[in-house]
């Protein structure tokens, strides 16, 4: 049977009273690559909070929940951390401006904002930071302070960051973000290779475009529930993605990658 990093039955997560999160089920298996889309506002961002401890489900008695990570109901928050990276736009303005790209990486074996005094950051664990920054090309980085840092540079350290504990699962939060077409190609390049490695990747996003070519399955979500799960090729399309943006788009698909705009019948 082939292991899972993720099961959900009948997850749901409430604030103000609000539905954020309504009765999602989904399972992730290990090493499976999985890209999460929809508006802003449909739950993708709660989701992510969920898998990394920010938030937790909420309790119906009439209709119990259950959810695993790694095959695990209850988890250190720490231990989970080391085995799921996270790359979101959030942490990045968490970083104070002095902090150093090295700091940066090297504080995600530490799940803080920085490398502070008393943690103590082991030859193995500088071996690991230089090599995670080399593989994301930014080794002649290391030294300088994040202020003056491009968006491509910050995300690649925060991807590295993410990597420095060998993680079984790497999710990215809206990773392209900001970033110019030229680097975004860079980016789905990038996550393919890695993909190739063993990592499974969950990207969260609002962008087709941003979907690598290695990402097979999609998830839909629409005002906090799953709309529709299943293989790229047949969800991507323009009647389906209509009804999940709830507007007439138009979805195009070139060498791998997709797009939308805006207007024209949907397929």
């Amino acid at each position: 049977m082939q292991a899972k990093a993720l099961e959900m039955r009948d997850v749901s997560v409430v604030r103000g009273g609000k539905r954020i999160l309504d009765r999602v089920t989904m399972d992730i298996d290990a090493g499976e690559n999985v890209a999460i889309i929809g508006l802003n506002g449909s739950g993708k961002t709660t989701l992510l909070k969920l898998l990394r401890g920010d938030v937790y489900p909420y309790y119906d008695e009439a209709r119990p929940y259950t959810m695993r990570i790694f095959g695990e109901n209850r988890w250190n928050i720490f231990e989970l951390r080391g085995r799921m990276g996270v790359v979101s736009m959030d942490l990045q303005s968490q970083f104070g401006m002095h902090t150093t790209v090295r700091e940066v990486i090297g504080s995600g074996f530490f799940g803080s904002l920085d490398v502070f005094r008393g943690m103590s950051v082991t030859p193995a664990m500088e071996e690991r930071i230089a090599a995670r920054a080399a593989e994301m090309g930014i080794d002649d980085l290391a030294g300088r302070e994040i202020e003056g840092l491009s968006l491509g540079e910050m995300r690649r350290a925060l991807i590295a960051r993410a990597l420095v504990t060998d993680p079984s699962m790497l999710v990215l939060d809206e990773p392209m973000t900001g970033l110019d077409i030229v680097m975004k190609s860079k980016f789905r390049r990038m996550f393919d290779i890695l993909s190739g490695t063993g990592v499974g990747i969950v990207m969260i996003t609002h962008e087709l475009a941003d979907i690598p070519a290695s990402t097979r399955r999609v998830v839909m979500m629409r005002g906090g529930r799953v709309l529709a799960d299943g293989a790229k090729e047949g969800l991507l399309n323009s009647a389906r993605v209509s009804e999940v943006y709830g507007a007439d788009i138009s979805v195009d698909c070139g060498g791998g990658t997709y797009s939308m705009r805006l207007g024209g019948s949907a397929e």
